[in-house]
């Protein structure tokens, strides 16, 4: 993404060809035609071309002036009305202090720059703050890149640290180093010792940000870790304990609810009591509202329906649209006719689907969703016999993702694949209320502005946009509309096709593996060589030596949104990817002779069409010299090497190379320290062929621009705008040219889903032309097309903020069980004691207000129940005590007891009643005594009357009685205060985390069924949030109970407890 934008010198080319559109056929009438979608275009006889984009049909654009600091031009009128222009301006003073301090850390040695972190850490200690040390920190970074990567900070990247460190989302366009831009705000927050989390989005930026980024961090002496998929809690812990650390979003969300779920300190991986300080968020917009939609879910698994999925998806085979269910494609919902039920319960030979003996409904509805909403290589993918999910934001696969409510096991069932177990929820955050967690949070990303009013209502951050460095001279051409599908494939194929003959390369961008893949067959019939990238996983594991390729002379490049975000396309190539790709073709073979497996390793990248690189004398005997050793080595060693072990050993070869040098290799390999310094070789090979590269990409970028550079062409709108941007970011880096273009039909998905009218447009289309796979640029069309996306837009903006508004009501109870569970997670055991006397005193009060009536006289009190309930609650330990006790004895101790004076509250009893068991003795127990008194006396929530103090002694005696009895207990059973505290705290979570799992079950349930209430003009979000609270104190009193009443169990018969607590555990 930001590998080479802040490296090599940056200047306009003197001129840029960039293609402009020329005048559409004469309009001619048109038979009007049916709009009904169609899947897939059969091929038809080549249509007429679009006019070609060649170098007779431009203009010369001339060179934009070549920017001062941070393009200090003249402001226009327009940047005096914008605010974003006057904060920018702002920052330039920080720039000015940046750049004054430069000459000074230039003359320091590596050691004297490394110091500087121990002298900013210091003044922070003695008071200083973050703002004091900003611009010497910053200096520090710019000074430590520039030695340790080869590139210096722009002044404009100063800016954009600037607005990370002020907690906005800085909107960089793309090729302007938003990955050198962080490390800015890192650095300078990870001084206070407190933790830096980076976030990304997917491992493969974590690891290569971490590696790459991380030099400049741990050459300051700061420590640098990365949290991925498959580490161990051990190393997910040390990463988490670095100064910064590299991480996805994923992987952090469910790092934060494993902690919340497990059962012992030892098990937490994240900096508990505070996990979270400061975040910067990679491709923000990406996270926090594309991924807002998806909660992240922890489940578990629940077996007893799967033989019901496979009948339901026959069933579904056999249902009709229209006749026996409806369809509403803009909320993926389904609707069953009367026919339809009737024909599913004589399939099924039920007499009601909805039967809750024999629940069918949810089965079958889950079955037609599957049908209808869920396509192969569009929602997901097929591999090794499981169903895997494809984001649709970002055309990736997603493995560990499943969807819930049953519908990936419908999914399964209709390919006929094995049925994976139900998902019960045991855990759930969305990222809106992960990312809130943060005292101070950050982000950049390319496209942001577009929805900035929606970050400031949710995350109070504001979108600054950052400058270019160079102009941005990029020509988006007019939007091409057509009627059908079919002449908007064939129109991409031949705009393809004039363009591989210009040899200006093309990305061109879908919205499917399915349509990625049918354009690819459009290609090869008219044999022009192309690469596909999309979710396969034959192409997906070569997306970094694809994206290398795709700024090539003649390269043409298939893709879903996987090339929309953290990939930086260079024109000419990327010579990095393309040495390293030319090293492991000339050295692999003779390391290992497994072959690769396509579906891991990916297909060979086709270099069709493309030219050849030309590797000097010394290139090409290095590269021999390395094979030879390769060679003898594999030879020599018994074992073969496997493909991976290969690979490994050339990318640490390469790495290794890097940081050391070409001239200590050279030394390194004249000492002859080994015999076969097979490392050193490879290391030196590589630097050789990558300054040939360089040269080649040099020369090969220069004919690329001057054929007008990189050309995009987009084959559908998104449902948002913001996606159709970043496609369009991936030409004009770094003011290169290009140039983009759009065609979209009237049978796309997103006006077929969101049933948007669009006959005006086919109305409109038929008085201009009468072949319906004509392009219209009408100026009219693309208005009311872009209108209709606004308001897909809108549509869901809407489902976010209702998501966020009623998470936030899931947000303060989940913070309040997790901050509960770190309670008894860090606790030592007299926390954890205490905290099981205030749920026995809690359980004691309940019972007790239950019962009586403070504005009443004890006798009008149901004294009978309440004896009954608290010696059920203690069984064994309390039943023995009070068989003999009846209501009438309990009356008579409170009438005898209301003429008392003054009692002591750390000894009292009622009397004539069984004495507590004396166990609450020393200064701790007594207090914690004396203290749930006051608790007592004060509490506001309990009903008030003339006979409140009666009915507080009354609290007093039971909550008393039921302590010491369990604390006399557990001093019988003779256990050690380790194993006591390890059973308190066990049971403590166990029962906790049950009657959570259970409460997210009831709130997910009651979400949906609210709705219905705004048929009886209630508000939903209200009733949501008077049923969820009425849910959650049910929660946790049950909570209390239950753990009160498994203790006092427990100790109770301590050895048969043991067996059943090991049986639950299993």
């Amino acid at each position: 993404m930001a590998a080479a934008s802040a490296g090599s010198s940056l200047s306009t080319a003197s001129a840029s060809l960039v293609p402009t559109p020329t005048s559409t056929p004469a309009p001619r009438l048109l038979r009007r035609r049916s709009t009904k979608p169609t899947t897939r275009a059969s091929p038809t006889p080549r249509p007429k071309k679009p006019p070609p984009l060649s170098c007779a049909t431009t203009t010369t654009l001339a060179p934009g002036p070549a920017p001062g600091p941070a393009s200090k031009s003249a402001g226009s009128w327009r940047d005096l009305c914008s605010l974003n222009a006057w904060v920018v301006r702002d920052y330039r003073r920080l720039v000015d202090s940046v750049g004054a301090l430069e000459p000074a850390l230039r003359r320091l040695s590596d050691e004297q720059l490394k110091a500087k972190t121990a002298e900013f850490r210091d003044r922070l200690t003695r008071g200083e703050t973050l703002a004091d040390v900003q611009a010497e920190a910053f200096a520090v970074v710019r000074e430590a890149a520039r030695r340790t990567l080869g590139m210096r900070h722009f002044d404009v990247q100063i800016i954009g640290g600037a607005v990370l460190n002020d907690g906005c989302i800085a909107e960089m366009k793309t090729g302007e180093g938003k990955t050198l831009v962080s490390t800015l705000a890192a650095y300078l927050n990870a001084l206070t010792g407190e933790g830096v989390h980076v976030v990304t989005v997917n491992d493969y930026l974590a690891q290569r940000d971490a590696e790459w980024m991380g030099r400049v961090h741990r050459f300051l002496g700061l420590t640098v870790g990365l949290v991925q998929a498959g580490m161990k809690s051990d190393e997910r812990r040390a990463s988490y304990r670095c100064d910064i650390t590299y991480t996805n979003n994923s992987e952090l969300g469910f790092d934060y609810l494993r902690d919340n779920l497990s059962r012992n300190k030892e098990q937490l991986v994240m900096r508990w009591p505070r996990p979270f300080h400061f975040a910067i968020v990679d491709e923000v917009d990406s996270v926090l509202i594309d991924e807002g939609r998806n909660p992240l879910l922890i489940s578990g698994e629940d077996n007893r329906d799967a033989a019901r999925y496979p009948v339901a998806a026959k069933v579904a085979e056999l249902l009709m649209e229209g006749v026996h269910y409806t369809i509403e494609l803009k909320g993926n919902n389904i609707d069953l006719t009367e026919e339809g039920v009737a024909h599913a319960e004589i399939i099924l030979g039920t007499d009601d689907l909805w039967d809750e003996n024999d629940p069918w409904a949810r089965f079958v509805m889950n079955a037609l969703k599957a049908k209808v909403f869920y396509r192969r290589d569009v929602q997901y993918i097929v591999r090794d016999g499981k169903a895997i999910i494809i984001n649709e934001l970002t055309g990736r696969v997603e493995p560990k993702r499943r969807w819930s409510d049953g519908i990936h096991q419908a999914v399964e069932a209709k390919e006929g694949l094995k049925i994976q177990a139900d998902s019960v929820i045991v855990a759930q955050i969305t990222y809106q209320s992960l990312f809130k967690l943060y005292p101070k949070l950050s982000g950049m990303t390319g496209t942001a502005k577009t929805e900035e009013k929606e970050f400031l209502k949710m995350f109070k951050m504001p979108v600054i946009e950052v400058p270019t460095n160079l102009p941005n001279i990029r020509v988006d051409l007019p939007i091409q509309a057509f009627a059908t599908a079919r002449g908007k494939w064939q129109y991409v194929r031949a705009e393809v096709e004039s363009m591989f003959q210009l040899g200006r390369p093309v990305l061109v961008g879908t919205t499917s593996v399915e349509s990625s893949e049918y354009l690819s067959e459009l290609l090869k019939v008219r044999n022009i060589p192309h690469n596909v990238l999309n979710a396969r996983p034959k192409y997906a594991a070569r997306e970094a030596e694809i994206i290398a390729q795709a700024g090539r002379k003649h390269a043409i490049t298939i893709s879903t949104n996987m090339a929309g975000r953290g990939t930086d396309i260079i024109l000419g190539g990327n010579p990095k990817m393309l040495a390293k790709e030319i090293v492991e073709d000339n050295i692999l073979p003779f390391l290992t002779h497994e072959p690769p497996d396509i579906d891991m390793e990916g297909e060979s990248t086709s270099h069709k069409g493309l030219s050849n690189i030309e590797l000097g004398p010394s290139s090409v005997g290095l590269l021999a010299k390395a094979a030879i050793m390769s060679k003898y080595i594999h030879k020599s060693e018994r074992n073969e090497w496997s493909l991976s072990k290969a690979k490994s050993t050339i990318a640490e070869s390469i790495e290794m190379g890097q940081m050391i040098g070409m001239e200590k290799l050279q030394e390194r390999m004249t000492e002859g320290s080994e015999m076969y310094p097979l490392c050193d070789a490879i290391g030196l090979a590589y630097l050789s062929v990558l300054r040939d590269c360089e040269i080649h990409c040099s020369a090969e970028g220069a004919a690329v621009k001057r054929l007008g550079g990189l050309h995009v062409v987009g084959t559908s709108l998104h449902e948002s705008r913001r996606i159709d941007n970043q496609l369009r970011g991936r030409a004009g880096r770094q003011g290169d040219p290009g140039s983009t273009r759009f065609m979209v039909s009237l049978q796309d998905d997103i006006f077929q889903k969101f049933n948007l009218d669009t006959e005006w447009a086919v109305r409109l289309i038929s008085r201009i032309t009468n072949d319906e796979d004509i392009a219209i640029e009408s100026n009219v069309v693309v208005k009311q097309l872009l209108g209709l996306q606004i308001n897909a837009e809108k549509y869901y903006f809407g489902i976010r903020k209702s998501l966020v508004e009623f998470d936030e009501v899931l947000e303060v109870q989940r913070k309040h069980v997790y901050n509960l569970r770190q309670v008894i997670l860090s606790g030592d055991s007299e926390s954890c004691s205490e905290q099981i006397f205030q749920y026995m005193q809690a359980v004691a009060d309940e019972i007790v207000l239950l019962n009586v009536d403070p504005q009443k006289p004890p006798k009008a009190w149901n004294l009978v129940k309440l004896l009954d309930e608290f010696v059920g609650l203690g069984g064994k330990l309390l039943s023995e005590t009070f068989k003999d006790i009846q209501g009438q004895n309990l009356q008579s101790a409170l009438e005898e007891m209301q003429g008392w004076g003054p009692v002591k509250a750390d000894s009292f009893a009622l009397p004539n009643m069984p004495m507590p068991p004396d166990s609450l003795r020393g200064i701790r127990k007594k207090t914690s005594s004396i203290m749930r008194w006051f608790a007592i006396c004060v509490d506001d929530t309990s009903k008030k009357g003339r006979y409140t103090n009666t009915a507080n002694l009354l609290r007093k005696y039971f909550g008393d009685f039921l302590i010491a009895t369990y604390l006399n207990a557990v001093q019988e059973s003779r256990y050690d205060d380790g194993y006591i505290s390890g059973i308190e705290r066990e049971v403590l979570l166990k029962t906790l985390d049950t009657l959570w799992k259970d409460h997210l079950v009831n709130m997910n349930k009651l979400s949906s069924a609210v709705n219905v209430r705004s048929f009886g003009h209630k508000n939903p979000l209200e009733e949501y949030k008077i049923d969820g609270c009425r849910f959650f104190i049910s929660m946790l009193s049950a909570t209390r109970r239950l753990t009160v009443e498994s203790l006092l169990h427990y100790w109770s018969s301590p050895m048969e407890s043991e067996e059943i607590f090991n049986t639950e555990d299993q």
